[in-house]
């Protein structure tokens, strides 16, 4: 992960993304950065441009509410982002909050009995920090990246098979680098050493260097599967009752399509 204050390190970034002329903001000559300058941002937000800097600097790292709600705005941030924004300004509810458990809570017999009762349809559990934590072998059959043990972030960027298992992978990937900073804990040493080996690929450091911040949604993804061929199948993300950061991703196909039919020759 970056260096320094993560709160610090998006400011920075989400700063250099806003167009000075969107935020009406008057442009004469040559500007040496992108986006807004520090003094502009802090304008826009009603802050000293003094104040700005010891949040960008990690010197202040815990700003009120109503300092997080004029940045959002002035950053022109959606809903997702803003809520990123206000975790990382987050203060821990007690001391040790933040230090992450060495074990990872394990999937519960429950959980791994409904994975199983979707027939026919792609199911597993990650975490966070998209380890694949268990997977029915609809899912397990869909791509060797659903296989227990695995990390999906790894896989999207550093796996040809990956690459060639979604026909939108450029889009794939910005999505999985965006959810996995809108949902992976910054304090996490093993996110940091995650991050750390995804940085050595290009792709990745260009997606994450943009700060998006967007959790998994229900939508409809596409796969070249290299034996039944294309799917487009319904994403569905369900949190797991009682097991905290644990996520059921379903995959579902529209009944009587030639996803359905696809899906039912995996096996």
């Amino acid at each position: 992960m970056a260096s320094g204050s993560p709160l610090g390190e998006f400011l920075k970034a989400r700063r250099g993304r806003v167009s000075p002329s969107r935020a009406d903001l008057s442009v004469s000559g040559r500007r040496r950065v992108p986006g807004l300058r520090r003094d502009e941002l802090a304008r826009l937000a009603g802050i000293s441009e003094p104040y700005l800097v010891r949040l960008e600097q990690g010197v202040d790292r815990h700003p009120s509410p109503q300092v997080l709600r004029a940045l959002a705005q002035a950053l022109e941030l959606d809903a997702d982002a803003s809520a990123h924004l206000f975790s990382l300004a987050a203060e821990p509810v007690r001391p040790g909050d933040e230090q992450v458990p060495e074990h990872e809570p394990e999937v519960s017999a429950e959980v791994h009995q409904l994975l199983d009762g979707w027939s026919g349809s792609p199911a597993y559990v990650r975490n966070r920090r998209f380890d694949v934590l268990a997977a029915n072998k609809w899912a397990r059959a869909l791509g060797p990246m659903y296989e227990p043990g695995r990390n999906l972030a790894r896989d999207v960027f550093l796996s040809p098979e990956a690459r060639r298992l979604f026909p939108d992978w450029p889009e794939i990937a910005a999505q999985t680098a965006a959810a996995l900073r809108a949902e992976a804990d910054p304090h996490d040493p093993r996110t940091a050493a995650l991050i750390g080996d995804l940085e050595a690929d290009e792709d990745f450091r260009r997606s994450w260097a943009r700060h998006d911040a967007r959790p998994s949604r229900d939508e409809l993804k596409r796969f070249h599967h290299p034996d039944v061929g294309d799917l487009a199948l319904r994403r569905q993300a369900l949190t797991v009752g009682g097991a905290e950061h644990q996520v059921i991703i379903v995959y579902q196909a529209a009944p009587g399509s030639p996803s359905e039919a696809a899906l039912a020759r995996l096996l």
